[in-house]
């Protein structure tokens, strides 16, 4: 995983939630951990990642995340078992020679 996808999930789980997350990168890494993503009306998109399955919303204003669309990116992303630890546990660890 790229150190901007690791950066991203750190600023999605990060407290207090942040108001300056935004919806192109927020896609760029559901589509980098292999999630189906499907347009429905709107702004609304079907997102499928690891078995779990969620509605999630694209910004109507701007291309920023307000802060209770990170918070639900953040809740599926926990369901979806993509957490800063899961993903830093997953890290290859470098070997000492």
């Amino acid at each position: 995983m790229s150190h901007k996808h690791e950066h991203l999930i750190q600023a999605i789980f990060r407290d207090p939630i942040s108001g300056n997350i935004h919806w192109r990168e927020a896609e760029s890494l559901l589509q980098h951990l292999g999630a189906e993503i499907e347009p429905l009306s709107g702004a609304r998109l079907r997102v499928k990642l690891n078995g779990y399955e969620d509605v999630l919303h694209r910004p109507h204003q701007g291309a920023t995340l307000d802060r209770s669309a990170v918070k639900n990116l953040r809740e599926y992303l926990a369901r979806a078992r993509v957490t800063p630890s899961l993903v830093e546990a997953e890290k290859p660890r470098a070997k000492n020679v």
